[in-house]
């Protein structure tokens, strides 16, 4: 097996169990007022600033108007601004408020504490080692994620 095929085997398996225990950190911060949907919208609208219902739909994986009832609640509650788009009159774009802000800066640190916990057994080169390869990988998965957001726009 060739380096490449490696690499890509080594992320397949290492990548979901991580992330199964970030979300699982981040939802057990959430604030047990907040479902886990709603916490969804909060952390979507946060990394898709004034994103439309039919994105945030799509992300959830919900209909639109399931969307649109969850994002009345999070209105009300003052987490989520709800405007009509500047260029398109028709379409309504999503905000989180300084309230939606905080609930999702303390679950992050929570979590980023967590992972720091999780981490401390290892040593400092590993770290680096770690930090190196995050490095490299973030650019390339972050340029699929800003590809795949441009085909949704253009697509809906």
């Amino acid at each position: 097996m060739g380096k490449l095929d490696e690499c890509a085997r080594q992320l397949l398996d290492t990548v979901p169990p991580i992330m199964r225990s970030v979300r699982a950190e981040m939802r057990s911060h959430r604030g047990h007022d907040l479902s886990i949907p709603q916490f969804r919208t909060l952390t979507f609208v946060n990394r898709n600033p004034e994103t439309s219902l039919s994105e945030l739909a799509d992300h959830l994986g919900l209909t639109l108007p399931s969307v649109s009832k969850l994002v009345d609640g999070l209105v009300n509650e003052k987490l989520i601004t709800r405007r009509e788009s500047t260029e398109d009159r028709r379409r309504m774009t999503l905000s989180l408020t300084k309230s939606g802000a905080d609930i999702l800066r303390a679950a992050s640190q929570a979590t980023q504490d967590y992972l720091k916990d999780v981490l401390r057994e290892l040593s400092s080169d590993e770290l680096s080692t770690i930090i190196r390869a995050m490095n490299l990988l973030h650019p390339l998965f972050a340029k699929g994620m800003k590809e795949e957001k441009e085909y949704a726009a253009a697509n809906s």
